[in-house]
């Protein structure tokens, strides 16, 4: 890891290929690449992000508390849990038919999950740098044989595909469609009642493509498995490393880079 980071960290220029997988240019890498790795900032930043989209829960206070029953005190041989006035049957309490829960979850607990500022920028430029890292990036299980070079940088000609066949040959030439094949083959259906709640699918997380601009390639690339689109300003370090794990294999286009090179005074 300490080679490949030193080779990283050395690289100034990464080569621009075209969607026939061909060499065409290259690139001045910006210095967000060269952020150490930090899966422990990573994993924190994202747990916040998911912990955002978690809906508050409650109880109705009356719930279990709708019955008259009473304690029939001492001096009757039996436990002074509450009881129905015209039988020995306990209830209200915790722990009987129909009794109010012991504790309660309450919509005034604290769910979403803060990070400072400059940890949640940490998190994102070492998920941007781990993008680059070819053991990283085999290591969470995307398949990178075929891959020419991290980070893959492409013209912006795949911005303006507009059918899914013209990704799906860009995807081909460039080496990044044996990962896509992983991801179909990853499918399974969920066990258990999830089937009917809207999580049927179960399957992996496929290639990233990041953007400066739409032209057609979100809506060519949303019917593939595992395929995301982002612009660049909507970056997060849940896109990049999805549960918690860095190193997502990740397409940049040539403006998406130049506009990573602004985020740092143009370095």
């Amino acid at each position: 890891m300490l080679n490949e980071e030193w080779r990283r960290m050395s690289k100034t220029y990464a080569p621009v290929f075209d969607l026939e997988g061909k060499k065409v240019g290259r690139v001045k890498i910006p210095s967000v690449f060269n952020t150490s790795l930090r899966p422990d900032v990573i994993k924190k930043a994202v747990v916040a992000i998911q912990t955002h989209r978690i809906q508050p829960q409650g109880r109705d206070v009356m719930a279990g508390k709708r019955t008259t029953a009473r304690s029939w005190g001492v001096g009757h041989g039996i436990a002074r849990i509450p009881r129905l006035r015209d039988s020995r049957r306990a209830a209200l309490a915790p722990g009987t038919v129909g009794g109010r829960q012991a504790h309660p979850p309450v919509v005034e607990k604290k769910i979403k999950k803060k990070i400072p500022k400059k940890e949640k920028r940490l998190a994102l430029f070492s998920a941007i740098a781990a993008t680059g890292l070819k053991e990283v990036v085999a290591e969470r299980g995307h398949i990178v044989d075929d891959v020419p070079e991290l980070p893959l940088v492409v013209t912006d000609d795949i911005q303006n595909l507009r059918r899914t066949q013209e990704v799906k040959d860009a995807f081909a030439k460039l080496g990044v469609w044996p990962d896509v094949c992983r991801v179909k083959e990853s499918i399974k259906i969920r066990a258990g009642k999830g089937k009917m709640r809207g999580r049927r699918k179960k399957m992996g997380v496929g290639p990233l493509i990041v953007i400066s601009e739409n032209g057609g390639i979100m809506e060519a690339a949303r019917n593939l498995p595992g395929v995301d689109v982002s612009f660049v300003k909507d970056l997060n370090p849940e896109i990049l490393a999805p549960g918690t794990h860095p190193g997502r294999l990740t397409v940049w286009t040539k403006s998406s880079i130049e506009e990573l090179r602004r985020w740092d005074g143009g370095e």
